[in-house]
């Protein structure tokens, strides 16, 4: 038997109002189902914004931050600024430093560098500060992570002073290289505006250049320049103003000594002539007494102009006669 078809007739509605009334259903559906649609929207809006938000937050957070990238050591200079004797990468210290940043795969703080314009075939930057981490990663055979910035020569030796005093100090030799040769070149016009723009004390300033004046013989009289203290620049000074030639002549004589001295010997040597030894005053008349045995003399005991005395034997005791001589000594100073 054929399947019964629905009746389309009997699906319409049959009057006018019954017409109207599904019409106004249908829509109100749509409008319903519309409503539904936007507030779904409208609260992904909300989502996004709230997003956006704080994605511009984070952004504002780093306005001026510059990346930090890895960079092969070999394509980074050394900057004829650098504040680092070689001494300075030596020692106990530097290869546990060393050892940090090998375990840590990487320097955990950036060094800065700027580009070298027209490189040619050499290293493409100039090392601003981080001497020590780069010269770590150097030696490891790590690249190290670095900030590139463009600074002009200027900037470059007030970013490098600033970071290396907040850190490892340099010395104040290291220090003074830097404020001399960014005085050779002209950048600061004078020691005043220097330490004005680095915020440093300007006498400071003039001590560490008049140590970074000495001459090299002078410093290689010292076991390493960092070990000159800036309180001695003044003295140095005068020492070579007075007398440069025996200054010069001692730092020779102390530099091929096979005893290193310590730096604050050496300081004393370098501005103090060798005076004329006095000769020694005779010593006090000691009272003397020969101790002998069997009528040979085994010993003497002697005392000094203020009666202090002092025993001196060269015959072996056995174990019992030197307990008994022990014996017998502490009794009399019992007694005393």
């Amino acid at each position: 038997m054929p399947s019964s078809q629905p009746n389309p007739e009997l699906a319409k509605p049959k009057t006018a109002p019954g017409a109207m009334m599904a019409f106004a259903n249908d829509q109100r559906s749509d409008l319903l189902r519309q409503n539904d649609e936007l507030r779904a929207r409208a609260a992904q809006v909300d989502e996004l914004e709230g997003r956006l938000s704080e994605v511009r937050d984070e952004l504002r957070s780093w306005d001026g931050a510059l990346p930090a990238r890895l960079i092969d050591t070999a394509d980074i200079a050394r900057s004829e600024f650098a504040n680092r004797h070689a001494s300075a990468f030596e020692g106990k210290l530097f290869e546990d430093f060393k050892r940090e940043i090998q375990e840590a795969g990487r320097n955990s703080q950036p060094i800065k560098v700027r580009a070298i314009a027209n490189p040619g075939d050499g290293p493409h930057y100039e090392l601003v500060f981080g001497h020590r981490r780069y010269e770590a990663c150097r030696q490891i055979g790590l690249p190290v992570w670095a900030v590139v910035e463009n600074l002009d020569d200027r900037a470059l030796i007030e970013e490098m002073d600033r970071e290396n005093r907040g850190r490892a100090d340099p010395s104040p030799w290291e220090q003074g290289m830097t404020y001399l040769r960014a005085l050779e070149k002209g950048i600061y016009p004078s020691n005043r505006q220097m330490a004005a723009a680095l915020g440093v004390d300007i006498s400071n300033l003039g001590k560490a250049i008049a140590l970074a004046r000495l001459p090299a013989a002078v410093i290689a009289a010292f076991p390493t320049p960092q070990s000159i203290q800036l309180a001695w620049a003044t003295d140095l000074g005068k020492a070579m103003t007075e007398d440069e030639s025996g200054v010069l002549a001692r730092a020779q004589a102390l530099s091929t000594e096979k005893t290193a001295l310590p730096a604050k010997s050496v300081f004393a040597r370098l501005v103090s002539p060798p005076s004329v030894v006095p000769e020694a005053a005779p010593l006090p008349v000691q009272a003397s007494h020969a101790l002998k045995v069997g009528g040979q003399k085994v010993g003497s005991l002697r005392f000094d102009a203020i009666g202090r005395p002092s025993i001196r034997l060269s015959i072996k005791l056995s174990d019992d006669q030197q307990k008994a001589l022990i014996k017998v000594v502490q009794g009399f100073v019992d007694s005393i």
